[in-house]
């Protein structure tokens, strides 16, 4: 649906809202065909995927399908597979205290839930959050980026023609329309971008105490402990070097932002580092995913032009301005407080940084901002445990790049500044479901030590009580167990 929220105020909210107070999309015949037909509009509109999507950002069909298509795909097909058992009830062990009460948990949608995609990934980030959304039985709306113009009007066109059009609504525009749409009290809002538009999502959702998932990003780094690798070492370059440089050019959250190394080996690596680039891209510019806009192009090269960083780099840095490409560059110890340091860098550009010892990597980690995930490319156990009892990200992956993303068993979120909820599988059903608690009680026993007016018994029978003294409440009750008689308020 083409529109603004001021158009949108009295017709399309109110109709959402009507259509999940009518309990239509808490079927699981509901979901089940939503999410059906979501499959069949990327198996049936595939080449017009492929398509925005190279305008939007250059990518190849090869990279519109492992980055964006073939995830969602995998992903609908997890959820179908799954979906009954999520939505079923689950037994809740109770205790003996509480007899005859059952209890049980049971997970309910949200309500109108909005969903604020990235440009970066366009297609997926806009519509992995949607299955979750509807899989858990919520209506929603999705506001694809502007910045991904090509594959916001691809969803505005295909989305009413697949999916319940009373339940899914699509909302396009700019800053002023989001900031609109903020202004709305949700049930839910799901935003994936950056940290500093994260904040301000997260101050709007406080003022109607809306719940909020931000899967924001940071810098991430790479532990490549060099040395403990031994000949694993040549795979291991390939892997750094497809996790910064093979989706997207690096304009991913879950790029690798820098790499720690021992100095020693600094020199080792940038030389097998330069060598896997020009295995994988040639010589030539022309072979590189190019950066999503010129203002992106001149903020990369922006970091690179600080004096103080241009002379760090051994690698790279050649600029088709044109063509918005960036050539991969590598940088060997630029300062620490520079802007390609302290910023996330979204982008083709690699700092080095040497340690004295492979072990300081901890430290290095912990004095910045919790990362989105750490990368430990390491066969050493002890360094293994140090990176996850010694330091807090949203996720970490030893040897490899990227993976943990496409994994549905597990959680993908950040934490502190690199976001907060998680989704991917069961976790997208999750963040979009409150799960209530339920506690079905009845009148077999009714014991009056449960009401006033209170007294010595009363008081021993809680305190038994909450010991979950069962034999000592026996006791107490058929009169074998001693009290204190005197009770004060």
């Amino acid at each position: 649906m083409h529109s603004n929220p001021s158009s949108m105020e009295q017709t399309a909210i109110a109709e959402l809202n009507s259509t999940f107070i009518s309990g239509a999309t808490r079927t699981f015949q509901w979901r089940e065909t939503q999410l059906k037909s979501l499959l069949r509009l990327l198996t049936e509109k595939e080449a017009d995927c492929f398509h925005a999507l190279y305008q939007d950002l250059g990518k190849s069909k090869l990279e519109a399908f492992k980055d964006e298509v073939g995830p969602l795909k995998k992903s609908i097909d997890y959820t179908l597979t799954h979906l009954k058992g999520w939505m079923s009830p689950k037994k809740a062990g109770i205790n003996l205290l509480f007899f005859p009460a059952k209890g049980k948990t049971m997970p309910e949608p949200y309500g109108v839930v909005l969903v604020i995609a990235a440009w970066n990934l366009p297609l997926n980030l806009a519509l992995e959050p949607l299955i979750g959304a509807i899989a858990a039985g919520n209506v929603v709306v999705l506001k694809p980026s502007e910045l991904a113009p090509a594959t916001s009007s691809l969803l505005a066109e295909l989305i009413p023609q697949y999916l319940d059009i009373k339940a899914i609504k699509i909302v396009e525009g700019g800053v002023d329309v989001s900031q609109q749409l903020l202004q709305r009290k949700w049930d839910k809002i799901f935003y994936t971008g950056s940290a500093r538009v994260g904040k301000i999502i997260l101050a709007e959702a406080a003022k109607h105490l809306t719940p909020v998932a931000l899967e924001l990003g940071g810098k991430s780094p790479a532990i490549f402990d060099f040395q403990s690798l031994s000949s694993n070492v040549e795979v291991a370059v390939k892997r750094v070097a497809s996790g910064k440089w093979g989706t997207l050019v690096g304009q991913a959250c879950l790029a690798i932002d820098y790499l720690l190394v021992e100095e020693k080996f600094a020199s080792a690596l940038i030389d097998m580092l330069t060598k896997t680039i020009k295995k994988f891209y040639g010589e030539s510019l022309n072979k590189f995913s190019r950066v999503a806009s010129k203002r992106q192009l001149d903020r990369l090269q922006k970091l690179l032009k600080d004096p103080a960083v241009a002379d760090n780099i051994v690698y790279g840095g050649s600029v088709d301005k044109d063509a918005l490409i960036l050539e991969p560059t590598i940088l060997l110890n630029p300062p620490l407080d520079a802007d390609v340091m302290t910023e996330e860098i979204f982008g083709p550009i690699l700092p080095i940084i040497t340690l004295n010892n492979i072990s300081e990597s901890i430290g290095f980690i912990n004095s910045r901002p919790k990362p989105l995930v750490i990368y430990g490319f390491t066969n050493n156990k002890t360094l293994k445990r140090s990176i996850l009892n010694g330091t807090s990200s949203g996720g970490v992956l030893f040897n490899d790049v990227l993976l943990h993303f496409l994994c549905d068993e597990l959680p993908f979120g950040g934490v502190g500044s690199s976001g907060m909820g998680r989704y991917h599988g069961k976790y997208s059903f999750d963040t979009f479901s409150h799960e209530k608690a339920v506690l079905d009680a009845g009148y077999l026993v009714e014991l009056e030590a449960r009401y006033p007016p209170w007294n010595s018994f009363k008081m021993a029978f809680v305190r038994t009580a909450y010991k979950l003294d069962y034999i000592g409440l026996l006791l107490l009750l058929i009169g074998l167990k001693r009290y204190p008689k005197v009770h004060k308020d």
